[in-house]
């Protein structure tokens, strides 16, 4: 499960670079996520060999940008710039938290811990809102499915990631290889979800862009034909009244 959760990770990354959504809007924070994720899986699997030290190190920094790099992605679901303000300042005050926490406890797990709650909650609380919204767009009018899959696969991610959280860093279970197992199916599943929505929103944004170009062009024909009468009379009537 970890070598195809890997490959399944992989997948986004892939999609982003190709379908060239890796510098559009908000998504360079989607790829530096899923890249951040990818690498930090393929260390701690064991395909780079590492110090323990390092490994532990990689966790913490990966656990810190997860909720940051999140909220920031979320803004592409933001409907005005308002809410868009609101998602920035809310990542600017975990960001404080963080460092906070940081700065009081130190850097390790304890300090994960209790950053790392929170942190899945307010992801969770936004895709949820932003899934619900999403999907009654795609099922009125039945267009943005590539948006309402992304947010679906974000949503089932947090959610899965919250329980894991709770059993794993909360709980304690002793159970630590049947929740890597849990894990990895999660991260399977919604990185292919995700692979599936960015494929699919990559041609509603080429379907904006096209008609984007061609308001554009329209309107500088518009422009260009609505002026000629204009400035022909003109040059007319300057012409007889010079006679």
């Amino acid at each position: 499960m970890g070598i195809i959760s890997l490959i399944a990770l992989f997948l986004p990354i892939f999609f982003l670079l190709v379908l060239r959504l890796g510098g559009y809007r908000s998504f360079p924070a989607l790829l530096i996520y899923y890249s951040i994720v990818f690498s930090y899986n393929l260390i701690a699997l064991g395909y780079i060999k590492m110090d323990k030290g390092i490994i532990d190190s990689w966790n913490i920094c990966n656990n810190l940008l997860d909720t940051p790099l999140m909220l920031i992605f979320l803004t592409y679901y933001s409907t005005s710039p308002g809410f868009t303000k609101k998602i920035k300042i809310v990542t600017g005050l975990f960001l404080a938290f963080e460092t906070t926490v940081l700065l009081l406890i130190g850097f390790n797990t304890r300090a994960i811990t209790i950053i790392l709650g929170p942190g899945l909650m307010i992801v969770f609380v936004f895709c949820l809102h932003f899934f619900i919204r999403q999907t009654k767009i795609t099922i009125m009018h039945r267009k943005a499915t590539g948006k309402a899959i992304i947010a679906a696969s974000l949503l089932f991610a947090y959610g899965c990631y919250g329980i894991i959280y709770l059993m794993y860093y909360v709980f304690k279970t002793p159970h630590v290889a049947d929740t890597f197992l849990v894990y990895f199916l999660v991260v399977t599943f919604s990185s292919l979800l995700m692979s599936a929505g960015i494929f699919i929103e990559r041609k509603r944004i080429q379907k904006l862009n096209e008609l984007k170009q061609t308001r554009k062009e329209l309107s500088i024909v518009y422009n260009e034909t609505t002026r000629t009468p204009v400035r022909s009379a003109m040059l007319d009537f300057d012409k007889e009244q010079w006679n």
